[in-house]
């Protein structure tokens, strides 16, 4: 059988490609990185929940120097995470090229397991702040796999929601049956979202304009 990797963080969008994945006839290896990010035990919790669910092989994989590095308020707690809405510019929980190394990392696995596609739920809609989410990016990353791996083993980035909005993530998901009340998006929070972060306000909006409920709980909609 074919096989993907997965690049599973427990999030909204991470789940729904992963599911998209499963859909194109793929078996799953889903990996998880835990890089000292501020809902790390939450996430985790979610990636095994939602793995489990696709009945995904499962890679949990630490990367203990993104807290070494900081510069993000992901994961060094002496930054706020910004409550005050989504501004222009590269935001505060911008964590450096981190999309970048998820992607080495993955190429790695999927070259050990033999897969032929790696999958990753950017969305250009969140790239206004980060720019390991643009498309650009992507297409350049799959270059360099290909350049710096095997040359039997050819590896295709797939990137299912990379142009749709949050409302249309949400509506797909629902019709893909995806349990969204499982996954985590706040950057905050790891026992109710705190509803004012990006990641919150974003999520939020999504299915509000989808006309859809969000089950997860939160201190403020």
């Amino acid at each position: 059988m074919k096989k993907a990797v997965t690049i599973l963080s427990g999030g909204m969008d991470s789940t729904v490609a992963s599911f998209i994945a499963k859909k194109e006839g793929y078996d799953l290896i889903a990996i998880h990185f835990n890089y000292g990010q501020r809902t790390q035990e939450k996430e985790l919790e979610a990636f095994r929940k939602i793995a489990d669910i696709l009945g995904a092989k499962k890679y949990e994989i630490d990367l203990p120097f993104f807290k070494q590095i900081g510069a993000s308020a992901l994961v060094d707690e002496s930054l706020d995470v910004p409550v005050d809405g989504v501004k222009p510019g590269v935001p505060i929980t911008y964590v450096p090229f981190r999309n970048g190394i998820f992607l080495s990392i993955a190429a790695a696995v999927a070259e050990k397991e033999g897969a032929e596609a790696i999958y990753i739920g950017v969305v250009e809609e969140d790239s206004s702040g980060y720019p390991d989410c643009r498309e650009a990016f992507i297409k350049a990353m799959q270059e360099a796999i290909n350049l710096g791996t095997k040359d039997e083993t050819h590896i295709r980035i797939k990137t299912p929601l990379i142009d749709l909005k949050k409302e249309d993530i949400v509506s797909y998901a629902l019709e893909l049956g995806v349990p969204l009340e499982l996954t985590w998006s706040c950057y905050q929070n790891d026992d109710e979202a705190c509803g004012v972060c990006d990641s919150c306000r974003l999520r939020l909006k999504g299915f509000q304009k989808a006309g859809r409920e969000d089950k997860i709980p939160y201190k403020i909609r």
